[in-house]
């Protein structure tokens, strides 16, 4: 049985999420809505994000170790040269989200990712809102899907993406600093509007 760890204590005042476990805490506080760039880092949390589907997030932060190293570090050529064999170590794997789809998911996907001209990360990124929006004054003020998302998810399946819907695409969003998404109160909102390149937020964390 896995130990359960306290939950850090300390004056700052976070998204209601933020601090419900030792995980959250430093996801929050340190990666989460942070601007993030480069092919092989957006095609990571594109994988985790699909992988977290129908899952909780911390679920996903705990094994994400795990997934690291099942998956070669989500080099997204690494992951392309994929074989069946690979496939079925996976699935062989307690380390990890032992998804057949999801996993077959991931190696399609880095398959179109190496068809992407432009590359992964520019054409993510030319899905963020350029306009600044009101902040979440709470988590329930949080969008699920939004229009930049619909679109974006539309665009990666026209290109041979699988298991990229609007939610997981604006979770992607969120994380990844492409909007964001801290509530009012939190002490990550340092700004009175969200913006491209600025800290964001995250989808299912329950």
């Amino acid at each position: 049985m896995r130990a359960v760890e306290p939950v850090p204590t300390d004056d700052r005042v976070r998204c209601a999420w933020g601090d419900s476990a030792p995980e959250y805490v430093t996801y929050h506080d340190e990666e989460w809505g942070t601007p993030l760039h480069g092919d092989d880092a957006l095609f990571e949390r594109l994988c985790l994000e699909a992988f977290q589907s129908g899952l909780s997030w911390i679920t996903i932060l705990r094994k994400r170790p795990a997934f690291r190293a099942a998956f070669a570090g989500f080099r997204i050529d690494a992951v392309a040269a994929f074989t069946a064999d690979d496939e079925a170590r996976l699935m062989a794997d307690a380390g990890i989200v032992r998804n057949r789809a999801k996993i077959a998911a991931a190696v399609r996907n880095a398959r179109a990712a190496q068809e992407v001209p432009e590359g992964l990360s520019a054409l993510l990124w030319s899905f963020a809102p350029a306009a600044p929006r009101p902040r979440p004054a709470t988590m329930a003020d949080v969008p699920a899907t939004t229009a930049e998302s619909t679109a974006m998810a539309k665009e990666l399946k026209r290109r041979g993406f699988v298991f990229v819907g609007p939610t997981t695409a604006y979770a992607l969003m969120q994380a990844t600093g492409m909007v964001d998404d801290h509530v009012a109160t939190c002490f990550r909102a340092t700004r009175p509007g969200a913006q491209v390149g600025s800290a964001a937020g995250i989808r299912d964390h329950g």
